[in-house]
């Protein structure tokens, strides 16, 4: 199974920015769908964006529309969560998820993945 691991993530001021990696060791993520989602205490954990194995596909949750962007560098084998002006809403729990679709293929809903990183903390305060 694909093993996940974000990084990136920390505290920042309201307006900052940060950007989030997930990687894997192993496998190659060429033929995965990755997703980014998130969790804040004491709310369910929501999709974020995600992108096609292909790169030319993404989505992305219409409350980080214009914000957020996603994408992967097959050849580092990782993809790339960049949030700029980041907000204190955003502060959450941030899970890179993959699964194997057609290149094309891109969702946000988490039943749809099968392997899942631990998760990095992103803190968003002045």
């Amino acid at each position: 199974q694909l093993q996940l691991v974000e990084s990136g993530g920390g505290l920042v001021q309201p307006g900052g920015s940060l950007r989030l990696s997930c990687t894997t060791s192993g496998f190659t993520l060429d033929y995965y769908t990755i997703g980014w989602f998130r969790q804040a205490p004491g709310k369910e954990r929501e999709g974020v964006s995600c992108i096609s194995s292909s790169g030319g596909n993404t989505n992305y949750a219409d409350s980080v529309k214009g914000r957020f962007t996603i994408s992967r560098d097959n050849a580092k084998n990782t993809v790339y969560l960049q949030m700029n002006s980041l907000k204190p809403e955003d502060t959450a729990v941030y899970y890179c998820a993959g699964a194997f679709f057609a290149p094309t293929v891109q969702t946000m809903s988490e039943y749809e993945y099968d392997s899942w990183g631990q998760g990095t903390q992103v803190t968003v305060s002045s």
